[in-house]
């Protein structure tokens, strides 16, 4: 597919400036908001190419950028971000479309992570995160535990908390509390950090940083602690648990919510939504950027304004349950007021708005999502016995040296 798109996909539209071509991922309808930008706009054509996942939408990218033809937009997920703002020169500059007029619209650490250290801005926020902890009321009273939002928040202000709560419900059912720790624990507790794989600098700090180890043992904790399921996420059995009771609590960014729904249609009002330990996180967001040598940027960045203003990113969120990366939106009662039944009625925007003001920006390098996958892999493997936990730390800084090419 990558060659496909390289070789065989026009970056121009053939020299009209009506027509520009759009490389997105799957599994966050594009076609939604393309449909909706040509209703309003009747002689605009955006040609939408749905690339693959969106490890396989940056490969094509890169692929593309090294000598290929170029879309006119692209969405760039964030953790994939920090490749390309590494190498600004591929992409328009977008402060020269007029991108500085509208960056004080976003939240300030979005905005950011897209800039780089030339000042260039190569790509503008459609969405973030946020973070929560969904979990399943039914289960946790069965389990002896309180049910409610709030109550439950409280039982696990520290991740030492969490894994002793865990504890009580696995000694209580003699079923696993968590899916996994690799992204429920990990992940979580990796992006609570104030510095993570790099200083501001850019310098790599991985295996030196404290807090980066610390929240790894934590991890390691949890899967000694016996509350781990060891369903990894986006696996099959992972979709299964969420409704089989294979697990009684998962961490879930706003689009995972999302996909409870999907997976898990039968378990509509079990579902509650509160904090994770310590609140922080964020997971997920993406960009817009346009390519340098795009046939057809004006059209492209007419699309960005438009479709990612604060208004229509608010709109998206009450259509789609995106999380907006607009600073006005949580100045507004959709967010703050927002809730589902399908999860109790739980005051889901006012949990996911709290993990975003309560978390700290910290420097992505372009390294960043490798050592973070290097890591996770390495805790799965404990996780299913391959790994004993006492070598887990030197084993993850071996596997992040050899994906980092030694």
């Amino acid at each position: 597919m990558v060659g496909a798109l390289v070789t065989g996909c026009s970056g121009s539209g053939g020299g009209d400036d009506k027509t520009f071509q759009f490389w997105s991922f799957t599994g966050i309808n594009q076609k939604a908001d393309v449909e909706k930008y040509k209703e309003a706009h009747p002689d605009i054509t955006v040609k939408l190419t749905e690339v693959g996942s969106t490890q396989e939408t940056a490969q094509a990218l890169t692929a593309a950028l090294a000598g290929g033809k170029v879309p006119d937009l692209v969405l760039i997920q964030g953790d994939d971000m920090p490749n390309f703002v590494a190498n600004p020169d591929n992409f328009v500059d977008l402060s020269t479309m007029g991108a500085d007029d509208i960056s004080g619209d976003y939240l300030p650490w979005v905005w950011d992570q897209a800039v780089a250290q030339n000042d260039a801005v190569i790509g503008v926020p459609t969405d973030v995160g946020g973070m929560s902890m969904a979990y399943r009321a039914d289960l946790f009273e069965a389990a002896g535990l309180p049910s409610e939002p709030d109550a439950v928040a409280a039982l696990w202000p520290t991740w030492d908390d969490f894994i002793s709560v865990g504890q009580q419900y696995v000694a209580a059912t003699g079923k696993p509390f968590l899916d996994n720790a690799g992204t429920s624990v990990f992940f979580q507790t990796v992006n609570q950090v104030d510095e993570k794989y790099y200083t501001p600098e850019g310098e790599l700090v991985y295996d030196t940083n404290p807090q980066v180890k610390e929240a790894f043992d934590i991890s390691i904790k949890a899967i000694e602690a016996g509350i781990t399921a060891n369903v990894p996420a986006f696996s099959t059995g992972w979709s299964t648990g969420k409704t089989n009771g294979a697990f009684a609590a998962m961490a879930a960014p706003s689009w995972m919510l999302k996909s409870i729904k999907t997976d898990a249609p039968d378990t509509s009002g079990q579902w509650r939504v509160t904090t994770v330990p310590k609140v922080a996180g964020n997971w997920g967001g993406s960009y817009l950027a346009i390519p340098k040598r795009a046939a057809n940027p004006e059209a492209a960045w007419a699309y960005i304004k438009e479709m990612q203003s604060p208004e229509s990113q608010l709109q998206n969120f009450t259509d789609t349950g995106a999380l907006p990366s607009t600073v006005s939106a949580y100045e507004s009662t959709a967010i703050a007021d927002y809730t589902d039944p399908f999860f109790g009625d739980s005051k889901i925007g006012a949990v996911l708005g709290k993990s975003l003001q309560e978390f700290k920006p910290f420097f992505n390098g372009p390294e960043t999502a490798t050592i973070g996958s290097a890591m996770i892999n390495t805790v799965t493997d404990v996780e299913a016995g391959n790994t004993p936990p006492d070598k887990a730390w030197d084993v993850a800084m071996k596997a992040v040296k050899d994906a980092l090419g030694g």
